[in-house]
């Protein structure tokens, strides 16, 4: 069984540790843009949480399932109005599976990453196929390796300075992997986590997606739609299931 750093202490302050995240403005342009790919349903959410979308995507009418390690993740989803109302299955979503098939199927905010291995993210990928109708989709959200913000012989990036969150990310470029690292303070005390990561570029994932049976329908910036440039430091990538 893969390691789970979605631990109590973590799940029981994830809200207010990453509060940005649960504001409408961070909530409701990704529901939106799933329930358009869904239509009537049903979804997959691969990691899903404390229920951050997938509470808000079932309220559109779309029944959502979910896939997670974590039990102290889900113990929050539970105890939120509607989440006794949506299944969920414990395990890897990589590799775990549930009944019936999917319209859609979305991973969100850089999870992707944390299958630490290219043989996992692969896996995942055709898992996702799997659960997929015909004609079916599999978004993920993920960010775009930051590589190039690294100073010549650097390693460690950061990407979160607060007086109360400090955020740093240290990679290994010879394997391609990446360990965050992240500093909270408190109630005056200090409260940290430290979690590995494998990086992964554009370009393979539709690799992985081809090798899963399916075809690159769009990919953007963001849950708006603005373009992919070069300049972009996030992707919102939609794949299509093959007839």
């Amino acid at each position: 069984m893969r390691k789970n750093y979605f631990d109590e202490r973590i799940a029981e302050s994830y809200e207010a540790k990453w509060p940005r995240l649960f504001e409408p403005a961070a909530v409701d342009p990704v529901v939106s843009f799933l329930a358009d790919l869904a239509g009537s349903g049903p979804a997959l959410e691969l990691g899903i949480g404390t229920g951050r979308i997938a509470l808000p995507l079932s309220q559109r009418g779309i029944p959502v399932h979910g896939i997670d390690l974590s039990e102290a993740m889900i113990a929050q989803l539970r105890a939120k109005p509607g989440g006794g109302d949506i299944g969920v299955t414990i395990g890897d979503f990589a590799t775990t599976t549930v009944d019936g098939t999917f319209t859609l199927v979305y991973l969100l905010r850089n999870t992707i990453e944390n299958l630490t291995t290219q043989d996992d993210q692969v896996a995942c990928f055709r898992n996702a196929a799997a659960q997929l109708e015909p004609g079916g989709c599999f978004v993920i959200e993920v960010e775009v390796p930051a590589l190039q913000r690294l100073p010549p012989g650097e390693t460690i990036r950061a990407f979160t300075v607060t007086p109360a969150h400090l955020g740093f990310d240290e990679y290994d470029t010879a394997t391609q992997s990446l360990v965050s690292h992240h500093y909270w303070v408190e109630d005056g005390k200090l409260d940290i986590l430290s979690a590995p990561f494998r990086y992964v570029w554009p370009s393979e994932l539709d690799l992985m997606a081809r090798l899963a049976g399916m075809t690159l329908r769009e990919r953007h910036s963001d849950w708006k739609r603005e373009s992919f440039t070069r300049d972009s430091t996030t992707h919102v990538s939609v794949w299509q299931k093959n007839p």
